[in-house]
């Protein structure tokens, strides 16, 4: 079994807890995790305040819209007629089928909420899983590029590991911890691999050194 516990403990050592996902309201972490495929950070954040400016940033306002005014809204984001229609999935299942009401949407079980979402077109399982962690409260553990690349590294995990293959792996060596202190764990543990890939574990030229998994390395 990889030794994600000790990774957490270093990671959080040097960063401290990171307090992620940044939003105001569980409906804005669902419009991020939407928008933020294939895309930076930052251009989501241009994308959602342009949203919150034009006053649109609910489940029935956004239902209101036309294409065209929610793409243009959402522009910073890329690919934004892609997004649009997302985006405009999801809002429409919480608002005609969920009374527009985010706390009907995540009642159930986890496995059923994450079908419900997986079941709306656009929305796969690193999606599901952001919007069930951050914005349900459900215990979705995230995988993503970061993740698969920080773990192929240090040896815990092959090349052609699928994503429920990974998250498995995550899951029964994390779940010492129950309810809410299970979720700000994994919450934590997902965004400290975020901050790891990005400043450290980089496709190209890793800057391996200064990273603070550096000792969890494989010793060739």
């Amino acid at each position: 079994m990889p030794p994600l516990r000790q990774a957490y403990r270093l990671m959080h050592r040097a960063r401290g807890h990171l307090q992620w996902w940044p939003a105001d309201s569980p409906f804005e972490i669902c419009v991020g995790a939407i928008l933020t495929q294939n895309t930076s950070w930052k251009n989501v954040e241009l994308a959602i305040t342009n949203l919150k400016a034009a006053r649109v940033l609910t489940p029935k306002k956004i239902h209101a819209l036309t294409h065209s005014k929610l793409a243009q809204l959402i522009r910073p984001s890329g690919y934004f007629n892609i997004k649009a229609k997302r985006l405009r999935n999801f809002v429409d299942i919480v608002v005609e089928q969920h009374g527009a009401n985010l706390k009907r949407f995540f009642k159930g079980d986890t496995a059923t909420v994450r079908e419900r979402l997986l079941a709306i077109n656009g929305v796969g399982p690193e999606t599901a899983d952001s919007i069930l962690l951050y914005a349900g409260g459900h215990p979705g553990f995230v995988i993503d590029a970061y993740t698969k690349r920080i773990f192929e590294r240090h040896g815990w995990c092959n090349a052609d590991a699928d994503y429920d293959t990974l998250q498995s792996l995550c899951t029964q060596s994390l779940s010492q911890k129950s309810g809410a202190a299970k979720l700000d764990y994994w919450r934590d543990f997902h965004a400290q691999l975020v901050v790891v890939g990005n400043h450290y574990c980089k496709p190209r030229n890793p800057n391996c050194d200064e990273c603070p998994l550096k000792t969890l390395l494989p010793k060739n």
